[in-house]
């Protein structure tokens, strides 16, 4: 590349030796490209902090908002920090690693397509992306277990100090639109969250239930609100583009080795979000 690129990954999964091996391959193709990373990198702390320090040490900026795995407290890791004090661990580590964070000032791309604000979202998610069927989240819940399709946040991402993951989201929502609502109006922006920010993407789902562990209603409007010339998101683990009231929408995820070699799945390479859209190398 001749110019510098704006790129987003999700759903690394350095876990699984494979996805380390790729992790420890990439390299940007100018020496000015910015990288996105949408949650998910890792189940413990220090597979996550393996991935970030390997990734910044190589692309001119990292920018990371977390998944809900990197929120897990599993038996196996020394860092047993849960909910918010984990997250904000997650944060200082970034800083340290000179890695931005949706609690650092949202910097600006000027490169191909910008200038644009680049705003990393940490939302979670409320149980509102429920069945037709379920008129409250109590119903959505029970039909995901009578289903067999439970999510592991509900053993595994505690929502301290919060009474629930539900709390906890309403409150990452009240404090982003506020800061959304500052950024300088002339601007587009780059919304870059774990999770999407509309419930249209998680109709592709093989399990309807699963959709609850996958956003909210509340952003049902930001792409329009806080004009966004792109949404970047993970979690649902089927890379792809689609357009929604005219704005890009990437899905961003690499997923575990059973998904990405299959064949015809994109490469375990990042996803240009500008100067164009396409997969890159």
């Amino acid at each position: 590349m001749t110019q510098p690129s704006l790129l987003a990954i999700s759903d690394l999964h350095v876990r699984h030796p494979e996805n380390r091996a790729f992790v420890e391959r990439m390299r940007p193709e100018h020496p000015g490209d910015w990288l996105l990373v949408a949650g998910d990198l890792g189940e413990v702390f220090a597979d996550v902090a393996w991935a970030l320090e390997t990734l910044s040490r190589h692309y001119a900026r990292v920018i990371w908002t977390p998944g809900n795995h990197e929120l897990w407290v599993t038996p196996d890791d020394p860092v047993q920090l849960r909910g918010e004090q984990r997250y904000l661990r997650l944060v200082e580590l970034c800083r340290s690693l000179g890695v931005l964070t949706p609690e650092d000032p949202y910097p600006v791309w000027v490169g191909p397509g910008g200038p644009l604000v680049v705003a990393p979202l940490f939302l979670l998610y409320d149980y509102s992306f429920r069945t037709p069927t379920a008129d409250t989240g109590a119903q959505a819940l029970e039909q995901a277990y009578e289903a067999g399709v439970v999510c592991s946040d509900e053993f595994l991402l505690h929502p301290d100090p919060y009474p629930g993951r539900a709390e906890w989201c309403r409150a990452r929502i009240v404090a982003t639109e506020a800061r959304l609502a500052e950024c300088d109006p002339e601007l587009s922006t780059v919304l870059v969250n774990h999770y999407p920010l509309l419930r249209e993407p998680t109709d592709i789902l093989r399990h309807p239930e699963f959709a609850q562990w996958c956003g909210t209603e509340l952003t049902a409007d930001w792409h329009l609100r806080f004009r966004a010339a792109a949404v970047v998101y993970g979690h649902l683990h089927v890379p792809r583009t689609t357009w929604h009231d005219g704005v890009r929408f990437e899905e961003v995820s690499v997923g575990y080795p059973r998904e990405w070699q299959r064949p015809g799945h994109p490469r375990t390479v990042p996803r240009r979000i500008f100067p164009e859209p396409g997969w890159g190398r």
